[in-house]
């Protein structure tokens, strides 16, 4: 891959609170640019003109499943068939990164859409042609999911040249962080899934897609158990999940970014150490992060998963876990329902007994302090 001759993206690394509306300067034209419609979208159907995808996600069917939750059920006949397939063991979460696998490093230059990398001032900018800096890092960029799940699908590379295995890390999280700030857009959601929680690729990276329509997840109610050390209300604030199939943790609040993305990388890197796949959707702008340890594979890997539910071949990941359910049998897409989506989902949710081991770990780890419990 040659990363010399890409569309530079330069956000501008504010790690306060504001959220951005998303309009940047043009060093070409001078004139503003939203980054998501104009930007990444645009570059995105470019790529789709190209043919390049391997499949037109824009014909799949859609639909909002009936019931309290509004799960939402795509219909992507084949797509499992078309995609890559994993090229590694699911029963370790950190794996050492294989050049002889397939990686991004691979990928033609056509599939790349554009560095993502910090400004060096306090402003957004959007490079046509910018030349790489001999003295830079490895850069971080945007290129298309060539099995896309939804429109504008896209990964985020943090470091491609780096060749960094499918991990967390504070820089990387943080990266991506900014992406969905800079994105200004509450239907632009980023999602990670570790080794065992159905990521396919042992390369650094993160999927976002923009969906019109909230996902399930980010409807349910939550209840506040935790918060960081430090002045009342200036912390980071942790819930969990009330009524909903896969339990998990929800991150909110902090002073800066930072803050925020310390936080939940913390508990990435400590959940990854101890070899307990989960998933990660990122929501709000950046602003509110679900993360899910899971053990769904498992499951399947001891036996304990149900042949009804093997056979429709739904690797449950990020996006289903936070309710967009794809489909790849049309039976199941016709007779969807919200019962089929709950019995599913809970067999990718740790048990309450382990979510509470895993719970208090992090919480002793990562030096939070627990608050008053009430709902919200």
């Amino acid at each position: 891959m040659s990363v010399s001759k890409l569309p530079l993206y330069a956000f501008k690394k504010d790690e306060g609170k504001s959220v951005d509306k998303g309009n940047l300067s043009s060093d070409d034209e001078g004139s503003p640019i939203s980054f998501l419609n104009n930007l990444l979208l645009g570059q995105w159907e470019d790529r789709m003109n190209q043919g390049l995808f391997r499949y037109d996600v824009t014909t799949c069917e859609t639909k909002v499943i009936p019931g309290k939750y509004g799960f939402i059920g795509q219909l992507n006949e084949g797509r499992h068939l078309k995609k890559r397939p994993t090229e590694f063991h699911i029963d370790r979460v950190l794996q050492p990164f294989d050049e002889n696998k397939f990686n991004f490093t691979k990928v033609g230059q056509e599939e790349v859409l554009f560095r993502f990398e910090p400004s060096n001032d306090k402003k957004s900018h959007f490079f046509p042609s910018m030349p790489v800096n001999d003295n830079l890092n490895s850069p971080s960029v945007v290129a298309i999911n060539v099995s896309p799940i939804e429109y504008g699908h896209v990964l985020l590379i943090p470091h491609v040249l780096d060749c960094l295995p499918q991990r967390i890390d504070h820089d990387s999280f943080l990266l991506a962080l900014h992406m969905a700030k800079e994105a200004a857009d509450p239907f632009f959601r980023l999602g990670y899934n570790s080794l065992g929680a159905f990521a396919t690729i042992n390369h650094l990276h993160f999927q976002a897609y923009y969906l019109s329509v909230p996902f399930p997840v980010e409807k349910v109610p939550t209840q506040r158990i935790l918060t960081v050390k430090g002045l009342p209300d200036s912390g980071v604030t942790v819930s969990r999940l009330l009524d909903y199939p896969v339990r998990g943790l929800v991150f909110e609040d902090g002073d800066t970014l930072r803050d925020l993305s310390d936080a939940v990388a913390s508990s990435c890197i400590l959940l990854q150490n101890n070899n307990i796949p989960f998933n990660l959707l990122i929501t709000d702008c950046g602003k509110r992060i679900f993360l899910f340890p899971q053990c769904y594979a498992e499951k399947q890997a001891l036996g304990e998963v149900s042949q009804e539910l093997l056979d429709t071949q739904v690797n449950p990941a990020v996006w289903e876990i936070s309710g967009h359910m794809v489909l790849k049998r049309r039976k199941d897409y016709d007779d969807a329902s919200e019962e089929y989506a709950w019995r599913l989902l809970s067999e990718v949710s740790l048990s309450e007994e382990r979510f509470q081991e895993v719970k208090a770990y992090l919480l002793g780890a990562d030096g939070l302090l627990e608050s008053g419990v009430k709902g919200e």
